[in-house]
């Protein structure tokens, strides 16, 4: 019986049939079916954060680059730190040319006031509005904070495991980025 293409996308006979890309080296069927389960499992969050992240673009009528600004700009006012433009350039990997038209724009839809530094006279300051903040909670905070609870409900062995996947899963995925040329197919 043929599988479901939507089952088999994260799959290794799905993705890799010839095995071109990934040793199986001696790893039983059965790891290999629990190994597929878990890319799976990371497949299906990752459909609900895009899921997330448009429901909340739509909702506050912003782009992706913005809603990112502004939960920087959120947790720079959380944890006391003063933002700049050039501090928000860097975290979003972006031109300071575009991090002026990304500002104008915030400052015009009323997300964002810009100030005077409190103590470098030559900086701004950037702070987002608690109308937006509130509004930011409302939307994508509320679903995000809905992770905490699996989270908590693992034990300090788990967590720790779970935190070793993922750091190492996304530093090997950065490493095959800077890496890798991708060969002609």
């Amino acid at each position: 019986m043929p599988t479901d293409p939507s089952d088999a996308m994260f799959s290794l006979d799905g993705s890799d049939p010839q095995h071109l890309l990934v040793d199986r080296g001696d790893l039983a069927p059965e790891d290999l079916q629990q190994i597929d389960r878990l890319m799976k499992a990371m497949g299906g969050l990752r459909a609900v954060e895009r899921r997330i992240s448009a429901a909340s673009q739509k909702y506050m009528q912003l782009k992706e680059t913005d809603m990112r600004a502004l939960h920087f700009l959120v947790t720079c006012a959380n944890t006391g730190t003063v933002c700049t433009p050039g501090m928000l350039a860097r975290f979003l990997e972006i031109s300071t040319a575009s991090t002026t038209k990304l500002l104008d724009r915030l400052e015009a839809g009323g997300h964002l006031t810009r100030s005077s530094h409190p103590t470098d006279r030559r900086a701004v300051r950037l702070q987002v509005r608690d109308e937006t903040r509130r509004a930011a909670r409302a939307s994508v905070g509320r679903h995000h904070a809905a992770r905490f609870g699996p989270a908590a409900r693992l034990s300090a062995d788990e967590r720790e495991t779970v935190i070793r996947f993922l750091d190492e899963t996304a530093r090997a995925m950065s490493d095959s980025l800077d890496s890798a040329d991708p060969e002609p197919v």
